[in-house]
C-alpha cells in the first residue's frame, strides 16, 4: 500500500524565514516576523483595520494632490454655498462654500499629528513609570501609582477639557493635554508586565553578573513589555481621536479656518436637519479612521499578546 505523499517544503526566502536553525539573530527576528505577518493576514478585519490606518497615511502624506480644492478658500457664497454632494462637490460644500471632500482629505493630516504625538509623548511615559514602579517595588510603586490612580479617576475627555483650560486653546496644547491624560494606562499595563518579570530566573542572572538598576530596567524589562503597549496604543488611537474632536468639536481644538473634523462637525451642527452632509461626512471620516485603528488593534493583540492565542 502506497504511503502518503510526502508534503510540500518551503524553498527559497520563506525556507531560510522559517528554519528551525537560524544563523543569526536577525533572521530569527525576521522568522518571528513572518510567522506573525501570516498570522495577522488570517484575520480580515484586522486586514481591514491595517487597510484603513494605510490609507489614511496615504492620503495624510499625498493631501495636496488628492484634494481638488482649497481646504481653507471657499467658492462663491451666493451660488456654491452649502451645496449637496454633486460631480463637481463629491461631499458637497459647507457654510463657507469650502469644499468639504477637500477638507477632510487634509483634515487627515491634523488627525495624523495628533495620534502620532500624543503616542511620542504618552507612552515613553507611561513605560518609564510603569517599569520603575514594578522592578523597585515598595515607597516608588506606591508613590507611582497612586499619581496614576488620579488621573485615572477622571474621565479623560474631562481632564483633557481641564488641562486645555488652563492652556488655552489650540491643537498644540490639545495635543499636550491628550498626551498627559493618556500615559495613565500604559502605566499599569507596563507595571503588571514587570511584575511577571522581574522575579524570573534571567533577572537574576543578570544581578549575578554586576548588572545596575537602570541596566536591567532599560536593557531587559523595557523589550519585554513594549509588545503589550504596541497593542493598547493601537487600540487607544481611536479613543486619541475621539478626544480630539471632542476638544475641536468645543472649540478648544485646531482653531478655525483648520479643517480639523470635530471643528467640522461642530459647524455643521447648525445645518443638521437640511444640509445634513456637512457635519455628516467629517463624522463619517470619524467613524472610519476610529474603527481601523480598533480593528488593527484586535489583530495586532491576537499576534504579540502570547496570552491570548488559542
Amino acid at each position: 500500500m502506497a504511503g502518503a505523499p510526502p508534503l510540500p517544503q518551503p524553498s527559497g526566502l520563506r525556507a531560510w524565514l522559517l528554519s528551525a536553525e537560524p544563523n543569526s539573530r536577525w533572521q530569527a527576528r525576521l522568522g518571528r516576523g513572518y510567522l506573525g505577518w501570516r498570522s495577522f493576514t488570517k484575520n480580515p478585519l484586522a486586514v481591514l483595520g491595517l487597510g484603513i490606518v494605510v490609507l489614511l497615511l496615504f492620503v495624510a502624506l499625498f493631501a495636496d494632490f488628492i484634494a481638488p480644492y482649497s481646504p481653507v478658500i471657499g467658492g462663491d457664497l451666493r451660488t456654491q454655498r452649502l451645496l449637496p454632494p454633486s460631480e463637481t462637490f463629491w461631499l458637497g460644500t459647507d457654510d463657507q462654500a469650502r469644499d468639504i471632500f477637500s477638507r477632510i482629505i487634509y483634515g487627515s493630516r491634523i488627525t495624523l499629528f495628533v495620534i502620532v504625538l500624543v503616542s511620542i509623548i504618552a507612552t515613553p511615559i507611561g513605560l518609564l513609570v510603569g517599569t520603575v514602579s514594578g522592578y523597585l517595588g515598595g515607597w516608588v510603586d506606591t508613590v507611582l501609582m497612586r499619581i496614576t490612580d488620579i488621573f485615572l479617576a477622571f474621565p479623560r475627555l474631562v481632564l483633557a477639557l481641564a488641562f486645555v483650560a488652563a492652556l488655552g486653546p489650540g491643537i498644540e496644547n490639545a495635543v499636550i493635554a491628550i498626551a498627559i491624560t493618556s500615559w495613565p494606562p500604559y502605566a499599569r499595563i507596563a507595571r503588571a508586565e514587570t511584575l511577571m518579570i522581574r522575579n524570573s530566573d534571567f533577572i537574576a542572572a543578570v544581578k549575578l553578573q554586576g548588572a545596575s538598576t537602570p541596566r536591567i530596567i532599560f536593557g531587559h524589562v523595557v523589550p519585554l513589555c513594549i509588545s503589550s503597549l504596541i497593542v493598547r496604543v493601537t487600540l487607544d488611537m481611536a479613543g486619541i481621536i475621539l478626544t480630539a474632536a471632542g476638544l475641536g468639536f468645543l472649540g478648544l481644538g485646531a482653531q478655525p479656518p483648520s479643517p480639523e473634523w470635530g471643528a467640522m462637525v461642530a459647524t455643521g451642527r447648525n445645518y443638521l436637519i437640511d444640509q445634513w452632509w456637512v457635519a455628516a461626512m467629517p463624522g463619517l471620516a470619524i467613524f472610519v479612521v476610529s474603527l481601523g485603528f480598533n480593528l488593527l488593534g484586535d489583530g495586532l493583540r491576537d499576534v504579540l499578546d502570547p496570552k491570548a492565542a488559542k
